[in-house]
């Protein structure tokens, strides 16, 4: 099984490359999505963040108040912690399931090409974690014309948004492989084709 770690600037288009992906045949563990998921309502993790905080951090429907939960967590660190012990090990818990379910449907184990989506994997360090890096790539000019055109932000907004981020050089540093996004979604589904083939060639490989 090939691990792959896919990230890429905001407005890069990584979404797009992984939607891509996984139409060809990889497996996709995003999470971001895994968090919410193990918190939905009816769940052992939303009864677990209920216990720790309290029925107040519930909306209406009885679902996780986000917004709620973050304006307490993020003003105290003891409760940031408290709230990753929850859901931390069963984010976990869930992504080495899914690969697992890669690894099993395969026709081969090498076969499995696992694709973590994962937006601060140079922010964070987290490059060794993975077989493979990804990075989606595309020029600063190019970002904030998606984010502006397409997301509706304010110049201002997209502009601090990247700020925060990695800057372009250092997603490209711990690249084991660059896709070039900077031009249309025609020109992206080529590229993301050669990308699967040498990502099943190093699974077989591997």
């Amino acid at each position: 099984m090939l691990k792959v770690g896919l990230t890429g600037g905001i407005g890069a288009g990584k979404s797009e490359v992984s939607r891509l992906l996984v139409e060809r045949g990889a497996v996709l563990v995003d999470a971001d999505r895994i968090a919410r998921e193990v918190v939905a309502p009816g769940t052992e993790g939303l009864a677990a963040v209920v216990a720790e905080f309290g029925t107040d951090v519930l909306d209406a429907d009885g679902a996780l108040d986000r917004p709620k939960l973050g304006a307490i967590v993020f003003a105290d660190p003891a409760k940031l912690a408290a709230l990753n012990a929850i859901v931390h090990p069963l984010v976990g818990a869930r992504s080495a399931e899914l690969e697992r379910a890669a690894a099993e449907s395969a026709r081969t184990p090498e076969d499995a090409v696992v694709v973590h989506d994962v937006p601060l994997l140079t922010e964070n360090g987290l490059a060794a974690l993975y077989d493979v890096v990804v990075v989606v790539d595309a020029r600063p000019d190019t970002q904030l014309d998606r984010l502006v055109r397409l997301r509706g932000m304010t110049e201002d907004d997209a502009r601090a948004r990247m700020a925060a981020q990695a800057t372009r050089e250092q997603r490209l540093e711990i690249a084991d492989i660059v896709v070039d996004n900077d031009g249309t979604l025609e020109k992206l589904a080529p590229r993301v084709d050669e990308v699967w083939q040498e990502l099943r060639n190093r699974a077989r490989s591997a």
